[in-house]
């Protein structure tokens, strides 16, 4: 498999996982003026650049704990998972459901290698989905008790300066984690360890760019369609998913921001009224995560044993 295309698979992963995940970590605080949305792009765009410098944990369990890529045909199981995974995500997201790319690459990868014959760590699998399922549920439960502290504790001003940390701790946590599939991805596609600095600075500036493309789609849904959210609510929910998933990075588990932070909106709005949550929205949401992982995974599957069956 040609390093070249590699590279642009690798590339193109990181420009649609800005598109994907770039609006939703934004939108919701939209409604707040502490956080402007291109301050707000930059302060994310510092973080994914520079906390895999300190950890890369996360990007670690999709290079080793998963599968073994290093193997006879890893390349070839790297660029078919890379492209499943897009496939779906992009035409979810086209239909203004925006999904997980974590999901999406974990069933992909793991596909694909099975496909392929390589070894696949099931407790591993099973560890990552586990976490992965989890993870939207703790934020709701943590954003339940956050918007009750927040009711009685930020009110006007105060309110913004929770916007702020609150806005911090959700970059911090994305970068922590769920942004590492990013520089995953290179790790398999350039077959090299850790986390340097120009690698960290062209997949930041790669998700940028997806950012920007995606930002009024992906912000419209989580930030208006799941609810009529009010400041208290995005403020609410950047504590709780950037808690929740911050959390999960400390173990190792690759999660979705985008599923925490829809979690934590519900949970939010749960704890007002569950006449807030538009709960047909949300459903169609998580029917559309439901769907990610499975059709990843049995798509990388069949064109693996395609590929074995013309190349034999």
């Amino acid at each position: 498999m040609s390093l070249i295309v590699l590279t642009s698979l690798a590339a193109l992963f990181s420009i649609i996982t800005g598109i994907n995940d770039g609006g939703a970590l934004l939108a919701t605080g939209l409604k707040l003026p502490s956080v402007r949305p291109m301050l707000g792009l930059a302060v994310l765009m510092t973080a994914v650049a520079l906390v895999p410098l300190v950890t890369h944990r996360v990007a670690s369990t999709f290079t080793t704990r998963l599968t073994s890529t290093g193997d006879s045909g890893g390349q070839t199981v790297t660029a078919v998972a890379v492209i499943c995974a897009l496939a779906v995500v992009t035409f979810l997201s086209s239909r203004g459901r925006p999904t997980s790319l974590t999901l999406a690459i974990v069933g992909a990868l793991t596909g694909a290698s099975l496909g392929w014959g390589l070894p696949v760590s099931v407790s591993s699998v099973v560890f990552v989905l586990a976490v992965a399922m989890a993870a939207p549920f703790v934020g709701g439960l943590l954003a339940v008790a956050i918007r009750k502290m927040l009711t009685r504790v930020a009110h006007g001003h105060t309110l913004r300066q929770w916007h702020r940390g609150g806005f911090a701790l959700q970059c911090l946590a994305y970068a922590a984690n769920d942004g590492q599939k990013m520089l995953a991805i290179f790790m398999l596609a350039l077959d090299f360890e850790g986390a340097p600095l120009s690698i960290c600075l062209i997949v930041t500036a790669l998700f940028g760019v997806g950012a920007l493309y995606g930002l009024p789609r992906a912000g419209r849904t989580l930030s208006r369609e799941i609810m009529a959210s009010r400041p208290l609510h995005g403020v609410t929910a950047e504590l709780a998913s950037g808690t929740a998933v911050i959390g999960c990075a400390a173990i190792g588990a690759p999660v979705s921001m985008t599923q925490t932070i829809a979690g934590a909106l519900i949970g939010a709005g749960v704890a007002e009224s569950t006449g807030r949550v538009r709960w047909h929205t949300a459903t169609k949401i998580v029917l559309a995560w439901t769907l990610t992982l499975p059709v990843s995974g049995l798509l990388a599957a069949a064109t693996t044993l395609i590929i074995r069956g013309v190349t034999a």
